[in-house]
């Protein structure tokens, strides 16, 4: 379902990932090294944040197991999070899936559904039955979505632009495999088991410095 989806473990402790490393200065985590622990985009991606605000964008899909053992670490790290931080989840690498998360955006259902359909997916190995939209409709009602307001929302225009710049952004960060968290529009950092965020926010910091 993943164009390569990186082979680590994610399923560190969240202190690890979520702690005091925020307060941490750029200096005490110098150990990460560019090519290595992460990339320098050649080319800059145009972010939507405010200024003043760091762009954080975690690269994922329901159908990738590393990304749901690396969502209680995420929702840690969001829990303390500076307010500085502009944080965006991206669906990516199947477009059905990608449909699913935007128009749940759309109808609001976002935040009831999310861990949900993860769970469907991995702890119950209830897996959409097909592609099609009464496939992927079937499969979110499982999780409590109305089906007939989630067709509507999966078919319109406005799910197939969100899909389409989801896709235009992994293009642009050059993700390679989820999960993957870009910044600022110049880093991307690979999922690295419980590296992973404390790399994100020794970038976030270095990015702050302009």
């Amino acid at each position: 379902m993943q164009r390569r989806v990186f082979n680590h473990s994610l399923l560190a402790s969240t202190a690890l990932a979520a702690g005091g490393l925020l307060s941490l200065p750029v200096q005490a985590q110098s150990g990460f090294k560019e090519g290595k622990d992460y990339q320098r985009l050649k080319q800059p991606v145009a972010v939507d944040a405010a200024a003043g605000q760091v762009e954080v964008l975690e690269f994922f899909s329901y159908g990738c197991i590393h990304c749901f053992q690396f969502e209680p670490q995420v929702k840690a790290w969001l829990q303390q999070k500076p307010a500085h931080v502009s944080f965006k989840r991206v669906p990516v690498f199947s477009e059905p899936l990608q449909r699913v998360y935007y128009a749940l955006e759309a109808m609001g259902q976002l935040e009831a559904a999310h861990d949900k359909l993860f769970a469907l997916f991995f702890t119950d190995s209830v897996r959409p039955a097909g592609n099609k939209p009464e496939a992927m409709a079937d499969w979110v009602a499982k999780a409590g979505v109305d089906r007939t307001k989630f067709l509507a929302a999966y078919q319109s225009f406005g799910v197939a632009g969100k899909v389409k710049r989801a896709s235009q952004l992994a293009d642009l960060y050059q993700v390679e495999g989820t999960p993957a968290v870009g910044i600022a529009g110049r880093f991307l950092v690979p999922g690295q088991a419980e590296r992973t965020l404390p790399i994100v926010n020794a970038l976030i910091a270095e990015a702050r410095k302009g």
